[in-house]
């Protein structure tokens, strides 16, 4: 185990990641807030338990407050952002994190080896786990969390909702014992009444949990459930409960301190979702109204004092259509959407964390909390949306996040940083903010537009198109809204005709000034030298687009109709984006190229725009199109894994959405089924090879 400090002589390596910039540090306090204290804190460092985007943010906090800290590594993480934002560093192991991670005694040594006198767990990891807690408490080092107690209780989830119950807190209908096994699940379903959600007990992040709506899929799900908490948790335990339709998921924040002081500090809805993990999140809620934020509030706190809890924490609530409420479960952590909550609050999370596991005592009442304007907060994960959202891994060859007023980006990754697949695949977390709700989603689109991500498959056209949809705007939201909307996966976000002719406006200007910017290359061929053309034929890959003619001229463009359209921009050859507006409409479209064309991403479109002379385009209509091998018969790995189980064998016949064989990505089970009838004829794979996107399974005849 070896330990790196500030004060080391550096490696020189060019991958060295730069500091986080100071644009994602919580918002400032606003008029009508509680004031922060402003006295020296007891620690002077503390160790922060985890990584990526989180161990950073947490950094950033102990920074302001003068107080050192200490980061923890595996051996994938060696030249990570939040090693290098920490003041010393240890290497706690391999790149698995049940070797690293998640192994308490590394993470106790990494304290007694730097003098740490508490520990900052962030989330997930060993954020809420007990005998981490304990561990500490024995070693003389303060978690910076709730109590053992707490921990423990809210932990379990069958045994939270039981403390949940005799605290009155509402409930949904269910069954809360832990099901022994499938027939016990289809016997307890069908009494619920179905549909139900079978979930992990020690569950968290939507693994290990699944809807059921016949005895079939309560018997599968209780199979994939059981496994794939077994797998993240190391506790197959799983309970049932009805699910509730059209629900939305509304979050309260609760702050209490050692001395029974506990406050919420007002909701977060995080109603959308996909497979149970949440993709947007926002403070407020645009559906609550004050008598049932108050309501849901005052439950809340009657459940932290009842395990008299201590630190910051989350109770979850499932919302129906006329706002009735029951609990889900508490989380005795920080969570992922936490700065939605600071910037409408005005209050650091992760200071007031730090604050009360010191014993400092909380200096405001619940009337004094006030919610002031709209955050609304976006995941961005290197997964690729158009392939049913499958991990992406590799290096970041460009990245470059938005910045400006009303932003805020939490991340983890740096330009030349790395996506590892042993860990989530979460970029960042970029937060828009501003007086309304309307305002703050503006602003976190013109942010997604702007945010600069290569080398890597990644979410940021899906997450446009969720921003920008009609009914997220109208606040109309459910857990249900991403497949009630994007039925069949997502295909790409659609581009209006006036938007595809402005994109076609900004490939013509972009591809004519690269033109000039070759035709000013000195010391050209006689008699070849480059001759910029005024005309181009520009097509998108869009289906039913026809290419059209465009004509280039300093400031302004002509389409095929004659018609002037004005352009704006400072766009010179290199930049990554082109801002500025175009027939009198601002924009901001990332520019790549790509082959003999450019790609062009904007609103969460990305384009491949093909930008030739007249005479070029002609010839290339004339050329034979090249058409893709037929891939068929085989069955491709969709996504970098480990092949956990094959479900067929040699010669065997199979129909049609039968299961084939299981993939485990970034701790999710990936059951890969039969598209057609068929016999396989012959398997490539074998259980416990590690596979790459695209790799061949299995051969049908």
């Amino acid at each position: 185990m070896a330990a790196r400090k500030k004060t080391a002589k550096k490696s020189g390596k060019a991958t060295r990641a730069p500091r986080a910039a100071a644009a994602a540090a919580p918002a400032p306090r606003r008029a009508g807030q509680p004031a922060a204290a402003a006295a020296p804190i007891a620690f002077t460092k503390i160790l922060v338990a985890n990584r990526g985007e989180i161990a950073c943010r947490v950094m950033r906090t102990c920074r302001r407050l003068g107080i050192a800290t200490v980061a923890v590594y595996s051996d994938a993480d060696a030249e990570a952002l939040h090693v290098r934002e920490a003041d010393e560093a240890v290497r706690i192991g391999p790149a698995a994190s049940v070797e690293s991670y998640l192994k308490i005694d590394a993470i106790l040594a990494a304290c007694r080896k730097t003098g740490a006198q508490a520990v900052h767990p962030g989330y997930g990891f060993l954020s809420e786990n007990a005998a981490f807690a304990n561990a500490l408490e024995q070693a003389g080092i303060v978690f910076i969390g709730p109590t053992m107690a707490a921990v423990a209780a809210m932990g379990d989830k069958i045994e939270s909702k039981k403390l949940a119950q005799k605290a009155g807190v509402n409930m949904v209908p269910g069954h809360l014992a832990a099901i022994a096994d499938a027939d016990e699940a289809v016997e307890i379903a069908r009494k619920v009444g179905y549909p139900v959600m079978i979930k992990a007990s020690a569950g968290g992040g939507g693994k290990g949990m699944r809807i059921a709506h016949n005895d079939a899929e309560a018997r599968d799900g209780f199979r994939s459930a059981t496994s794939e908490a077994k797998s993240s948790f190391g506790d197959d335990r799983v309970f049932i409960e009805k699910f509730i339709e059209e629900p939305r998921h509304i979050e309260i924040q609760v702050l209490g301190d050692a001395h029974g002081n506990v406050i919420h500090l007002g909701e977060r809805e995080c109603s959308i979702q996909r497979r149970h993990q949440k993709v947007i999140e926002e403070a407020p809620s645009p559906f609550l109204d004050d008598k049932t934020r108050a309501a849901m509030g005052a439950q809340a706190v009657a459940l932290a004092k009842a395990v008299d809890y201590r630190s910051a924490g989350t109770v979850e609530f499932i919302v129906d259509r006329k706002r009735n409420f029951y609990f889900l479960e508490m989380n005795t952590r920080l969570q992922v959407e936490h700065p939605v909550t600071e910037i409408v609050t005005g209050l650091d999370l992760v200071e007031w964390m730090i604050r009360v596991a010191a014993g400092e005592r909380l200096p405001f009442r619940q009337q004094d909390i006030r919610l002031d304007g709209w955050a609304v907060e976006a995941r961005v994960y290197a997964e690729d949306p158009f392939r049913n959202f499958l991990p992406s891994i590799g290096r970041l060859t460009r990245y470059v996040p938005p910045a400006g007023e009303g932003i805020r980006v939490d991340s983890g990754a740096y330009d030349g940083g790395e996506i590892s697949m042993y860990y989530d695949p979460m970029i960042a977390k970029l937060i828009g903010s501003g007086a309304t709700r309307e305002a703050a989603s503006d602003r976190l689109a013109a942010a997604l537009d702007a945010y600069v991500v290569r080398g890597l498959n990644h979410n940021i056209p899906f997450l446009q198109a969720l921003i920008r949809h009609p009914r997220f705007r109208e606040g109309r939201l459910s857990t249900g809204f991403i497949a009630e909307e994007f039925r069949g996966g997502f295909k790409g976000a659609f581009v209006p005709a006036d938007v595809r002719a402005r994109l076609a406006v900004v490939a013509a200007t972009v591809q004519h000034r690269i033109h000039v910017r070759e035709a000013s290359i000195g010391a050209q061929l006689a008699g070849h030298e480059r001759v910029v053309p005024d005309g181009y034929v520009v097509g998108l890959d869009i289906d039913g687009d026809e290419p059209t003619e465009i004509r280039v001229a300093p400031g302004r463009a002509v389409d095929a109709s004659g018609r002037e359209i004005a352009v704006d921009s400072g766009w010179r050859v290199g930049d990554l984006l082109f801002r500025g507006t175009v027939d009198g409409v601002a924009m901001t479209v990332q520019v790549e190229t790509a082959g003999t064309g450019l790609r062009l991403s904007h609103a969460g479109a990305t384009l491949r725009a093909s930008v030739l002379s007249p005479r070029v385009a002609e010839l290339a209509r004339l050329m034979p199109v090249k058409r893709p091998p037929d891939t068929s018969r085989f069955l491709l790995s969709p996504m970098p894994g480990l092949l956990k189980a094959v479900a067929v064998k040699l010669g065997q016949e199979v129909k049609a959405g039968e299961e084939l064989c299981v993939v485990e990505a970034m701790k999710m089970e990936n059951i890969l089924r039969a598209e057609r009838d068929g016999v396989i004829g012959k398997l490539h794979a074998a259980v416990g090879d590690s596979l790459a996107v695209d790799q061949k399974i299995l051969e049908f005849v």
